[in-house]
């Protein structure tokens, strides 16, 4: 790490120069995502979401006088905190990117903010990173960081009153072994139990085994009424899900964000009927004005973060139009202005009319696809899509 910490440091100067002279005619934002890994299937939906906001932003030829905006992907792999450390310093060193949307996951976020971001001075929004820790981070962060998804003490919270309104009072936790997984997991057991809940056991498991029969012998033996999986939709996860079913240990399962999407009810199908589960999302205005963006522009506007991801990059570019400035140290100043009232309220497909507001000395409060509301040192304040597994589908039972 200290490696890593050294040569940021070396190239901050360099780096700042770059960014301070506006790169000509182009503004480079980063997309750092686990495009491979225990997530790439939620990379798959964020990426071209985020995308699409940066090309709004680019085909107005509003910002900062008509400047184009190129999306630069990188691959932060989700496990490797060393790959994203490293994927991070080619961005803003040879990409000379002046923002960088992501990391997807916490602890390639984690690496990325503290080994190369803050050393140089570079903002980053995610749109999933969920991890508490990652707000402790937000006194050593010198303010370059923010995020669109909501942190897992929320979640936590959201899990347990969706449980307990579902007659559940004992649950086995499993959880994958990194911040993510264990952040969620604690924050869930005392959400659980301060409501009266009981959690007989709360394991760690190791992603990329091939048979997890011990870990569910571990779980089935503690026993509870279902069993909540803090995991990756494409890597443990999974993994525990078979296992338990073939054992006949559970037949129902708690999903949080990480292990929702379509690529687990394509594997399970109706074999999980009952499950529940959480994700960030909404079903405000901006929510489907995404989703019909996505149908006409060939991506999912509904897969999950996509909307944090879009919001991600809009933040970004809008807080560059509000400070007239695309260099990190000034524009930071700005996301919190531009994410909250006052202002007119700005919603996805709405960019351009935003940033001729800012120029024209205005102020913008950018609720955008996920009913954006940043709270505290730049947190979401947390909205969630309530879903249930229902004839081997993914359905939307309610938002919290």
């Amino acid at each position: 790490m200290k490696k890593f910490l050294l040569a940021s440091a070396a190239t901050a100067l360099c780096a700042n120069a770059a960014l301070a002279g506006g790169h000509g005619d182009e503004i480079k934002i980063g997309v750092l995502l686990g495009f491979t890994g225990p997530a790439e299937s939620i990379a798959a939906g964020m990426a071209p979401a985020a995308e699409a906001a940066i090309q709004e932003v680019s085909e107005s030829g509003l910002l900062l006088g008509g400047k184009k905006v190129t999306p630069v992907r990188a691959d932060a792999t989700c496990v490797d905190a060393a790959a994203a450390t490293a994927a991070a310093e080619r961005l803003i060193t040879a990409e000379g990117v002046s923002g960088i949307n992501g990391a997807l996951c916490s602890g390639a976020t984690g690496a990325a903010l503290m080994n190369v971001a803050v050393p140089n001075g570079m903002v980053m929004i995610s749109g999933s990173a969920t991890s508490p820790g990652l707000s402790h981070m937000n006194n050593e962060d010198n303010g370059l960081f923010f995020r669109t998804a909501p942190s897992d003490a929320r979640q936590g919270v959201v899990m347990t009153e969706i449980l307990r309104e579902a007659g559940i009072d004992e649950v086995a936790v499993t959880y994958t072994n990194n911040d993510y997984g264990k952040g969620l997991a604690d924050s869930f057991q005392a959400a659980f139990e301060a409501a009266g809940g009981t959690v007989t056991i709360n394991a760690a498991h190791e992603d990329g085994k091939a048979d997890y029969s011990a870990e569910v012998g571990a779980l089935a033996a503690a026993g509870g009424q279902r069993l909540v999986v803090a995991g990756y939709i494409d890597q443990g996860g999974p993994g525990i899900i078979r296992a338990a079913l073939d054992a006949g240990a559970f037949d129902t399962f708690h999903l949080p964000d990480g292990m929702i999407g379509n690529a687990i009810t394509d594997r399970f199908g109706t074999e999980i009927n009952g499950s529940t589960g959480q994700v960030p999302g909404t079903d405000s205005p901006g929510a489907a004005r995404l989703a019909e963006m996505g149908e006409a522009q060939g991506f999912d506007g509904t897969a999950p973060f996509a909307a944090e991801a879009y919001d991600a990059s809009a933040l970004i570019l809008l807080a560059m139009q509000a400070a007239n400035s695309n260099d990190p140290s000034v524009y930071k100043e700005k996301v919190m202005d531009v994410a909250n009232a006052p202002g007119e309220q700005i919603y996805p497909g709405e960019l351009a009319k935003a940033l001729e507001i800012l120029a024209n000395g205005g102020d913008v409060d950018y609720v955008g696809a996920s009913a954006v509301e940043l709270i505290g040192p730049g947190e979401s304040a947390g909205n969630y899509r309530q879903i249930e597994v229902r004839d081997g589908k993914i359905e939307t039972v309610k938002f919290r």
